[in-house]
């Protein structure tokens, strides 16, 4: 989701809730608690501190680029051998139905933006599985070989399967290998 646009923000009332108010975000969308006793003036002031004070929370959790970048040349070094060197590795904001994807061509890698948030070792397995298509193009044996070189890649991939679930998005298809070196690649 675009950190610029205003996020689709979901609000729910308890009769239980008193004096708190809370908010955490659920898939592209984020949730804000409050008292029903709230007036719709003080559900909209409080939407907006919430927002910001999550959107805040996220940014400081969000790597950069520059970061993103550091962090795949260690897992490169740490799990490939430091055979997979990246030029560049950065979050892009349109892509909605992959993870992430490579290409090998100029050696670049773009994360969703909707990764952002999720937990490191998460991103941490899309940026190896990404980084393996800059030594194996498709997703056959060899390529397989290099991303579950990553211990928490089973974990990884169970865990983006159940996110694409709950917020009934479709997989990306198992087929796409982007063998002419140019195509960019889904995250399985």
């Amino acid at each position: 989701m675009s950190f610029d646009a205003a996020p689709d923000v979901e609000v729910r009332r308890s009769k239980r809730r008193r004096r708190t108010v809370s908010a955490y975000r659920d898939g592209d969308k984020v949730v804000v608690m409050i008292p029903a006793t709230m007036s719709s003036r003080q559900e909209a002031e409080w939407v907006q501190t919430m927002v910001a004070r999550l959107e805040k929370a996220e940014a400081r959790r969000r790597p950069s680029d520059e970061q993103l970048l550091k962090r795949a040349v260690e897992l490169s070094d740490q799990y490939l051998g430091g055979l997979a060197r990246p030029e560049s590795v950065r979050w892009a904001e349109n892509q909605k139905s992959r993870w992430g994807s490579c290409t090998p061509g100029d050696r670049s890698i773009r994360l969703s933006s909707r990764l952002q948030g999720m937990p490191s070792w998460v991103v941490d397995y899309v940026l190896i599985h990404e980084l393996a298509h800059l030594l194996e193009h498709g997703h056959d044996a060899r390529f397989w070989a290099w991303v579950d070189k990553y211990p928490k890649a089973e974990r990884a991939k169970g865990y983006l399967l159940g996110f694409s679930a709950a917020a009934h998005l479709d997989p990306p298809p198992d087929d796409v290998d982007g063998t002419d070196g140019a195509e960019d690649i889904d995250v399985d």
